[in-house]
């Protein structure tokens, strides 16, 4: 037969829990340990404790001490208390028509009376950076499409925000506030982090309110996140929600290192948190924010040369080691590769000291640079490695300078999202057409995206122009509208 004791404990725990068995054997077997046997004495021996010494919380047990050997036990509250008034919560309102059709094409157009208006909400975080001038940076993809835009600040006031630019390439947004008493956190230098670096994510998960989740830094530079522009990922395993998204990493010192942008879980968010997030560096949200401040716009150079991504087969023709880098299969006449002495069939294997694996990865590097930065690369050139210093150029926007048929057409590269959800289609954006002009009576549309011409393939603008060089006179293009692709000849 047990003894009585034991069987309470046993009953006490199937009751409540493990806990609470742990809870009551301890008081049973209390009174046996009240007077324990005394520790042999030791030079080495810390000093015994008092009793008035050890914190007591409920029903006498020990509470986590408030110090330890005599330091106090490190807290993130006090940076916390100077971070958390400038991150803040972004309310976006979106009217939207819904027809009972669904996306029918005929049927919405045949019964339009039918279709009704529905707001939209959605939540997301933002951070202030300037509290003098209310500049606030969120995420692009928050307030993507919104017609009304609200940020709830710490104290509670909800003010209306004035959007001043986006780029989505990055998903960095800026937005002003009009308020006094503001709180900013100040931008750190991001390139200094590492590895293993203390985090500290805030924002506004699911709505529920401000919450703080800490970690490390798990790697630096990441890229080929899937649906995301071009890349250069904080990636952490603090704690990376739906409704964080915009709001700020910092580090210890409470400084910004970050703008939290996403998750990554295979199974969706409502598998919880597996410790895969990302954050947007604060020295590319800087960068962006002072262009967005200055003109409205993000201007991005590139080198005008066109690449492919070294593989075996191109490795063995070469006599590389290793599959890796990315071989230039054109240089464009006076592109800033031009002049910096690039030629067809050199390798670069870095850029301004990254590691250069692929064609993407340079052209990832080449996005995220803005006009006129200077970029330092690594060649391979017959066996030996040469050092490359160039500055990144801009190329022309305006259709006429390609080609006097497209004049009134707004050229842009193809945006980097768009490419890695379409099959990875290359090719050129056609981002506004001017009505009544040439390039519009030639049956161009906004959001048309240029695939290809009479002069062949090419993967961004400095390829359009080289296509288009010499171009016959029965010039014409291959035109990706929506889902349908058409043949659009130019007069």
């Amino acid at each position: 037969m047990r003894p009585l004791p034991t069987l309470l404990a046993l009953v006490a725990a199937a009751a409540f829990g493990g806990l609470a068995a742990v809870a009551i054997q301890d008081g049973l077997q209390r009174p046996a340990l009240a007077q324990p046997v005394p520790a042999a004495a030791s030079a080495d021996a810390p000093a015994p404790v008092s009793s008035s010494e050890i914190p007591t919380g409920i029903a006498g047990s020990a509470a986590l001490p408030v110090a330890v050997e005599g330091q106090p036990v490190p807290s993130l509250a006090p940076m916390l208390q100077r971070v958390t008034p400038a991150v803040v919560s972004v309310q976006t309102k979106q009217r939207v028509r819904v027809s009972p059709f669904g996306n029918d094409p005929f049927f919405r157009r045949m019964f339009p009376e039918l279709s009704q208006e529905r707001i939209a909400q959605s939540l997301g975080s933002g951070v202030i950076v300037d509290a003098r001038n209310g500049y606030v940076l969120t995420n692009h993809h928050v307030i993507e499409g919104a017609d009304e835009v609200a940020v709830t600040l710490a104290d509670g006031r909800t003010l209306e925000a004035e959007f001043m630019g986006s780029d989505a390439e990055t998903d960095v947004a800026l937005m002003r506030v009009p308020a006094e008493d503001l709180t900013e956190v100040p931008l750190a230098d991001s390139g200094t982090l590492n590895v293993g670096d203390f985090v500290v994510a805030v924002g506004n998960p699911f709505g529920v309110g401000q919450t703080v989740t800490s970690g490390i830094v798990s790697a630096v530079g990441r890229s080929n996140i899937p649906g995301v522009g071009f890349q250069n990922f904080i990636q952490t395993d603090a704690s990376i929600n739906p409704g964080n998204s915009g709001g700020a990493l910092v580090n210890l010192r409470g400084e910004l290192v970050g703008i939290n942008t996403a998750s990554f879980n295979p199974r969706g968010s409502e598998a919880g948190n597996i410790g895969l997030g990302f954050a947007i560096p604060s020295n590319l949200a800087g960068s962006v924010m002072r262009q967005l401040v200055t003109t409205g716009e993000v201007r991005r150079g590139t080198l005008g040369v066109d690449t492919q991504t070294v593989d075996a087969r191109i490795a063995e023709g070469l006599g590389l080691p290793a599959p890796r880098g990315a071989v230039v299969t054109r240089v464009h006449a006076g592109s800033a590769g031009a002049e910096a002495g690039i030629r067809t069939g050199d390798v670069i294997v870095a850029a301004n000291g990254q590691r250069v694996d692929n064609s993407e990865t340079l052209r990832n590097i080449q996005g995220l640079q803005a006009i006129d930065t200077p970029i330092a690369l690594e060649l391979l050139r017959d066996g030996e490695r040469l050092q490359v210093s160039a500055r990144l150029r801009e190329i022309p926007r305006e259709g006429a300078s390609y080609d006097p048929r497209l004049a009134g057409a707004t050229l842009a590269d193809l945006p980097e999202a768009l490419r890695r959800q379409s099959d990875r289609i290359s090719g050129v954006l056609v981002e506004d057409v001017e009505p009544g002009s040439r390039a519009a009576r030639n049956g161009l549309r906004a959001g048309d995206a240029i695939l290809a011409t009479t002069g062949g393939q090419f993967h961004d603008l400095a390829g359009f122009r080289a296509a288009l060089a010499g171009a016959p006179d029965d010039l014409v293009l291959l035109v990706q509208r929506g889902r349908g692709r058409y043949q659009v000849p130019l007069e």
